[in-house]
């Protein structure tokens, strides 16, 4: 006999996957800057925007809290969040030693059609900045770390690599527009796949390390900070063009 969903278990399955669609699109809203960060997040416009009562609103905020995202202010509502200076330092800091092992790993697992891939993501990258589109290098390049997240082949190095990448998002989109940087930056993508297509771990993992620390500095160079003495000996040493 065929059995069909009852329409309880269906309204079930609307009613909780309503909630994730919800933090998806209000996600997306904060990465593009439509709901700009220190914004105070209004429910009521949110509700009316995407045609749903409060409740899955107030659950999508509660987990886009939970990822660092937005904060609450008692008495004050719920506000799209500001991240210092010195947060973002910090964050680069550990994006360098997590981006180390991407690159350690997808040297070990990388295919052929993989590299092929990143090639193609190249020259997309190439396109965007002969256009100086840096909404859409961004994008580009938020879909190249992917896939070497995706070829890591770890779960839990994912999930925290992409909690500090959203938190970072506001200010690399920043540093990316700042002296030249898209130009820079796809050379540096460039310089990865080389590094990876070589099979090599070490240099592989030495080039992406190499990568997160020139971001760091385009950050710092586009807030106006000098770089510390620890971060510029960090970036020496793991520089890919340094003398081996």
């Amino acid at each position: 006999m065929n059995k069909t969903p009852s329409t309880s278990a269906l309204a079930f399955l609307q009613s909780s996957s309503l909630p994730m669609l919800v933090q998806e699109e209000i996600e997306r809203l904060i990465m593009t800057g439509e709901l700009a960060v220190g914004s105070r997040i209004n429910e009521s416009e949110l509700s009316q925007r995407f045609s749903t009562s409060r409740g899955p609103i107030r659950e999508a905020l509660r987990a886009l809290e939970e990822a660092g995202l937005v904060r609450t202010e008692k008495n004050r509502g719920m506000f799209v969040r500001e991240i210092s200076f010195e947060e973002a330092d910090e964050i680069y800091e550990l994006r360098e030693a997590l981006e180390e092992i991407i690159g350690r790993r997808v040297a070990l697992a990388i295919t052929p059609d993989g590299i092929d891939r990143l090639r193609a993501m190249l020259q997309a990258m190439d396109a965007a900045t002969q256009a100086q589109d840096l909404e859409q290098y961004a994008q580009l390049n938020l879909q190249f770390h992917d896939i070497l997240l995706d070829t890591a082949g770890s779960r839990k190095l994912t999930e925290t690599y992409q909690r500090l990448i959203k938190e970072l998002s506001l200010f690399r989109m920043r540093a990316l527009g700042s002296g030249g940087g898209l130009r820079v930056s796809v050379d540096e993508h460039r310089a990865i796949v080389d590094a990876i297509a070589s099979g090599e771990p070490q240099i592989a993992g030495q080039a992406l390390r190499w990568h997160v620390a020139q971001s760091r500095s385009r950050m710092h160079k586009a807030l106006g900070r000098g770089a510390t003495a620890p971060a510029r000996a960090e970036a020496d040493a793991v520089s890919p063009t340094k003398e081996r």
